[in-house]
């Protein structure tokens, strides 16, 4: 009877394996936006949007992925975080803050506008229309990923009872994002952040040992479940927490201003002793 039981429970957990590689195939997502909620409350600028451009926003720590087994050269962290910062700064208090222009590959849209120039002249002559001149930014934003420590707290727990019980297993690694803004006039620096984010990794796992026949044959199961929170878009929420506290920090040191919503007017005599609810107008009696 046991031995059935043990072959029925294998063949169970062979079926299970074989169901997660029987998945459909995901669709692709659009990553979210987990502060949402801050870009949109944030108040819109008092003066029109603010031109700024984004050279690089790289990954500055040299850190390589985390590995117990093996020596990993995989980096810890994206090495092209530009796309974040820009989205973050054309999405933050919905699109009203900041107009980016392109300079992280200015070289492609440099070279793009001499094909346009060079065509036009060819075969449009001394009438060949001029194209517009480019955009330039008043601020530029720098900055990157300064740090990423891993595995700052680890630990655990576990116990069992009669050879059956659950184990789980726990780590934090910390992203640090640092973003300053630059002004192109004078080279000084407006504004600076920095942000950290926690990313958490857990491992749930349940085991089984069990011993037969007077502990010539045993049976031993284990199953688990690893959760790693993607590095990725813990660095692009990073970005967005910062993108949301320089606006803060620059409102504060007065590099910009709020556009709060205008006090109502103060009430005047007539409004505060006129009874407007009818027509007749009648003054009230003053009390």
């Amino acid at each position: 009877m046991k031995k059935l039981l043990i072959l029925l429970l294998t063949l169970s957990l062979t079926g299970c394996a074989l169901q997660q590689k029987m998945f459909k195939e995901e669709l692709p997502t659009v990553a979210p936006n987990r502060l949402q909620r801050e870009f949109d409350i944030i108040p819109p600028p008092a003066s029109p949007k603010v031109i700024v451009s984004v050279y690089k926003f790289t990954d500055l720590t040299g850190q390589r992925r985390n590995s117990g087994t093996y020596a990993s050269f995989s980096s810890a962290v994206t090495q092209g975080a530009e796309p974040f910062l820009i989205q973050a700064l054309q999405n933050v208090g919905k699109g009203q803050w900041f107009d980016v222009v392109e300079r992280t590959n200015v070289d492609d849209l440099i070279k793009e506008r001499t094909i346009i120039k060079q065509m036009r002249d060819a075969y449009e002559g001394k009438d060949a229309q001029q194209l517009p001149p480019m955009l330039f930014a008043g601020i530029i934003l720098e900055g990157g990923i300064v740090g990423y420590d891993s595995s700052t707290v680890s630990g655990g727990y576990a116990y069992r009872w009669l050879g059956i019980g659950p184990s789980t297993q726990y780590s934090k690694d910390i992203v640090v994002i640092s973003l300053r803004a630059v002004s192109v006039a004078t080279g000084k620096v407006l504004v600076a952040v920095t942000v950290t984010k926690t990313i958490y990794s857990t491992a749930d796992s349940v085991a089984v040992l069990r011993f037969f026949r007077e502990g010539t044959q045993s049976f031993e199961l284990e199953t688990g479940l690893t959760i790693n929170e993607p590095g990725t878009l813990a660095v692009k929420t990073a970005i967005e927490a910062a993108v949301v506290e320089l606006i803060k920090e620059g409102e504060h040191k007065g590099v910009w201003d709020f556009k709060y919503p205008m006090p109502p007017p103060e009430e005047s005599w007539w409004d505060k002793h006129v009874d407007t609810t009818n027509n007749n107008n009648k003054v009230s009696e003053e009390k």
